[in-house]
């Protein structure tokens, strides 16, 4: 048997023993060791799928997710069980903090009421629309269908931030759709965690009332993640040891999700608003150069172990056998999910381009144009139409959808079905969206290559010659007008898989 294989088939007996012997109460001992093969086992299986994924030009999520797959199929003992403590509590901090780091807000500031405006209302809209696609058309129940809504409304749009590096796009652009996936996240999991107490109680409340709940939830977890944010940031600086700032950066990531769940306030913001603040006002404050690198190697392989640990997990709980008994509710999703893409962001922010267009205080620029750089989007009246298509096609869903759908209370009604709903989604938006990303970049989302101007002893070279010059020198200066020329590359940070995974 190959290798490859061999790792496989020890993955399911250490699965199938775990399992054995929490049913049976055996020693702990043993369970904890079988435990700690699989996880390395684990890791080594989405380290050498994520390097074959690379050699190949292809999402790794997409390899990780068809791994899990194959492997499921090929040994029927292979099922994982997550518990929805594992999924909210350790993998979303981990996911949702290393990307909130990440963001540079002085870049999102000039598109920040688009992403309000796509992370806020637009969350809505998308969930809502899912929603009546569902019951309509495959007849769900409302609240169930609404569940589903939630748990779709999170993007997770990896595999386009990783083209945006590879092809040097402009950093604005990543930054909008990331910091756009971070938001509705956050806004997208208490629309989630409303839902099903909803369904689990069976209580009814006004729209008015879940709003209101909706809004007051957002934000007083956003408050208690800056003001833990805000607190560490004043301390990091002056610690002078890159090992506790770490340590301390883990007891800000899960601490601040932990408070906050503890309130009974939504720690997936709470978290994200942490990152924020200690990503750009503790940078201002003084991180040591040493401690940023630290951070970022860090929490980018937390991240990066997080997500290829749901993709393989849902691979492994995906079945194709399933998938094809509820194709129907999936067909009506995936149209409702590309159809509210198109709502929210040729709708909501395409409106609000044209809006900022038309405002008198400056001229704008030529929106088919595709010559604009990062300095030149003031706001979102500077966006060109091809950004749209770019943030319209990297509405993925991924890790956090397919975490929410592990996480359903195993009591819930139709749970399965609304799994295999999800998880459907999330296969159809990675073998369709992910693998075509690049194309989709490379039109419309590359930074555009503008010669650069010739110096001032170079034009006064490259002047037309004066009369009476010889055909000689004419020509000369003619050849020297004509030669391109080359913009040095840009230097961008190699790229690596567990970046800006929400994933």
């Amino acid at each position: 048997m190959p290798t490859g294989l061999q790792a496989i088939a020890t993955i399911s007996t250490d699965v199938t023993t775990v399992a054995a012997a929490a049913a049976t109460g055996a020693d702990s001992g043993d369970t904890t060791l079988q435990l700690i093969r699989l996880f390395v086992l684990l890791v080594g299986a989405a380290a050498l799928v994520t390097l074959l994924a690379r050699r190949i030009n292809l999402p790794y999520t997409v390899a990780l997710v068809a791994f899990g797959m194959v492997a499921g199929a090929l040994f029927s003992p292979l099922r994982v069980e997550i518990t929805p403590q594992l999924v909210l509590v350790v993998l979303l901090p981990a996911l949702v903090f290393e990307a909130s780091y990440q963001i540079d807000f002085g870049k999102l500031r000039p598109s920040l009421l688009g992403v309000s405006l796509l992370a806020g209302p637009g969350v809505l809209v998308s969930a809502g629309l899912v929603t009546l696609f569902l019951h309509f058309g495959a007849g769900l129940p409302p609240e169930q269908a609404f569940v589903v809504g939630a748990m779709l409304a999170a993007t997770d749009p990896a595999a386009v931030i990783a083209t945006f590096k590879r092809l040097a796009s402009p950093r604005r652009l990543a930054t909008l759709v990331e910091a756009e996936s971070i938001f509705n996240d956050g806004t997208g999991i208490v629309a989630f965690t409303i839902a099903v107490g909803f369904v689990s109680s069976r209580t009814s409340t006004s729209p008015l009332e879940t709003g209101m709940t909706f809004v007051s939830v957002v934000v007083i977890s956003a408050v208690i993640g800056a003001i833990a944010g805000w607190a560490a940031s004043r301390v990091l600086p002056n610690v002078g040891d890159h090992l506790i700032e770490i340590s301390l950066s883990v007891v800000l990531a899960y601490g601040t999700y932990l408070a906050a769940d503890a309130f009974h306030q939504s720690g997936v913001i709470a978290t994200s608003a942490a990152g924020i603040v200690l990503g750009n006002y503790g940078r201002r404050l003084g991180l040591s150069a040493r401690t940023e690198e630290a951070l970022d190697t860090v929490w980018e392989f937390v991240a990066f172990l997080a997500t290829a640990f749901v993709f393989l997990v849902v691979g492994f709980a995906i079945s194709l056998r399933s998938l094809a008994d509820v194709a129907v509710p999936i067909a009506w999703a995936v149209a409702a999910t590309f159809a509210g893409r198109a709502i929210i962001v040729y709708g909501f922010l395409g409106t609000l381009r044209e809006l900022r267009r038309r405002a008198p205080k400056m001229r704008r620029l030529d929106a088919e144009s595709p010559d604009v750089s990062d300095d030149r989007v003031r706001d979102e009246g500077d966006l060109p139409t091809g950004w749209l298509h770019v943030i319209y096609w990297s509405g993925l869903r991924g890790a956090v959808s397919t975490a929410l759908a592990l996480s359903l209370p195993a009591d819930l009604p139709n749970r399965s079905l609304l799994q295999g709903i999800t998880f459907g989604v999330v296969l159809f938006t990675l073998l369709v969206q992910a693998t075509t990303a690049e194309l989709v970049v490379n039109r419309w989302g590359r930074k555009p290559i503008r010669p650069q101007k010739p110096s001032k002893a170079k034009a006064k070279r490259l002047e037309p010659s004066a009369p009476g010059a010889s055909a000689a020198e004419s020509a000369a200066v003619e050849r020297a007008a004509e030669r391109p020329t080359v913009e040095p590359p840009t230097l961008e940070r190699p790229d690596a898989p567990g970046s800006g995974a929400l994933r």
